[in-house]
C-alpha cells in the first residue's frame, strides 16, 4: 500500500538555534539566481550577436580554426557568467557580513524589524523550510508623508517545499507586521530573473513602481549581466 506523506507548516519567530539552517537557506536563496540570470543574459540579442562576432574573430585569427572559434565564444560566455555570479555573490557576502552576521541583534531584538522562520513538519520531522526578514525603512521617498515603510529584506522558501503556500504565508506575515507597526506601505526589491517571486507579490496585491539597473555592483558588471532591480509596493 502506498504511504501518504503528511505536511504541516508553521510560521514562527527566529531562534538562535536556527542560525546554521537559516544561513544555509539564505545562501541558497541568493545564489540560485545565478544560472537563470546567465541564461537570460546570453539569450539577449546583443549577447547573441557578440558571441557570434567573437567566435568569428577566433575562427579568423586561428586560421579557420573551429576550435579557436569555440574557445573565443566560450571565453565570452564565461565573462558573462562571471558578471552574473559576481552580482549575487557580492550581495551575499555583504549581507552575511552585516545584517545576517547577528540576526538576533539586528532583527529579533529590534522591535522595528522582524525575522520569521517557516517550519515544515514532514511525517513528524520538523525542518526549516523558509525565512522572512523585514526592516523598517525611511530612505525610499524623501519628503513623502508615508516615507516610513516596511521593507522585505529577504524572503526564501526551500526548493523542495515550494508551491505549498509557504511563500504566501510569509508575505502575509510581512503585511500583518506592517499593520502592527502602524505603517501603511510594504516595499520589496527583486532582481528581474526572480519571475516566480514577482508573480507571488503581484498575487498578494503588490504593484511594480520602478525598474532600474542599479545592482550596487560595478557598472560594467551590471551592464554585461543585464540584471534589473524591480521595486514593488503594497499600500495598506
Amino acid at each position: 500500500m502506498e504511504q501518504k506523506t503528511s505536511f504541516k507548516s508553521i510560521i514562527r519567530p527566529y531562534k538562535p538555534t536556527d542560525k546554521s539552517a537559516i544561513v544555509s537557506l539564505f545562501r541558497f536563496g541568493i545564489l540560485e539566481h545565478v544560472y537563470p540570470a546567465f541564461f537570460k543574459a546570453m539569450s539577449h540579442p546583443d549577447h547573441i550577436g557578440m558571441t557570434l562576432s567573437v567566435s568569428v574573430a577566433g575562427y579568423v585569427l586561428g586560421g579557420s580554426s573551429y576550435f579557436q572559434a569555440v574557445l573565443f565564444g566560450g571565453a565570452w560566455a564565461c565573462l558573462v557568467y562571471y558578471c552574473c555570479h559576481e552580482i549575487y555573490d557580492s550581495y551575499l557576502r555583504r549581507k552575511l557580513e552585516a545584517e545576517m552576521a547577528d540576526i538576533q541583534t539586528n532583527f529579533s531584538d529590534n522591535q522595528a524589524n522582524g525575522f520569521w522562520v517557516a517550519e515544515m513538519e514532514v511525517n513528524g520531522k520538523s525542518k526549516v523550510a523558509g525565512l522572512l526578514a523585514v526592516v523598517k525603512s525611511d530612505g525610499w521617498d524623501a519628503g513623502v508623508d508615508d516615507a516610513l515603510s516596511l521593507e522585505v529584506f529577504q524572503l526564501v522558501v526551500s526548493f523542495n517545499q515550494r508551491r505549498k503556500g509557504l511563500g504566501t504565508q510569509l508575505v502575509e506575515t510581512a503585511v500583518e507586521f506592517c499593520k502592527e507597526q502602524g505603517l501603511s506601505r510594504v516595499i520589496v526589491e527583486i532582481s528581474s530573473v526572480q519571475t516566480a517571486a514577482v508573480s507571488l507579490f503581484r498575487k498578494r496585491g503588490f504593484t511594480v513602481t520602478s525598474v532600474n539597473s542599479c545592482t550596487c555592483a560595478n557598472h560594467l558588471v551590471s551592464k554585461l549581466a543585464r540584471i534589473n532591480v524591480i521595486r514593488m509596493e503594497k499600500h495598506l
